[in-house]
């Protein structure tokens, strides 16, 4: 429980490093949401035209400050089975929206 409080306290709106911020903006992301459920989190996007997921990952990688933060992460992230080898975010399949 130690290990989410703390996550939740990294992720408040004044805790999150602006340079982190600026990253997902950079990459096309509109609004991020992450979601808590018991030890589960979910993540929604709404993303503009020029996002892609490679090209954000390319973006991560060379962005010193972003690495930093993605280390910091990994200590309370665990990667669902089947995600790719040092990824701790999968996408998911939508399979009902109402509207």
């Amino acid at each position: 429980m130690e290990l989410i409080e703390s996550y939740k306290n990294y992720h408040k709106k004044e805790n999150t490093w602006p340079e982190i911020t600026k990253s997902i903006k950079d990459a096309g992301v509109l609004d991020m949401e992450i979601y808590l459920v018991g030890n589960r989190l979910f993540l929604v996007m709404e993303v503009d035209e020029t996002f892609s997921f490679d090209r954000k990952k390319r973006m991560d990688a060379e962005n010193p400050k972003v690495q930093d933060w993605e280390q910091l992460m990994w200590k309370f992230q665990q990667a669902l089975p089947n995600t790719p080898s040092g990824e701790k975010w999968t996408p998911t399949e939508l399979i009902f929206k109402l509207g």
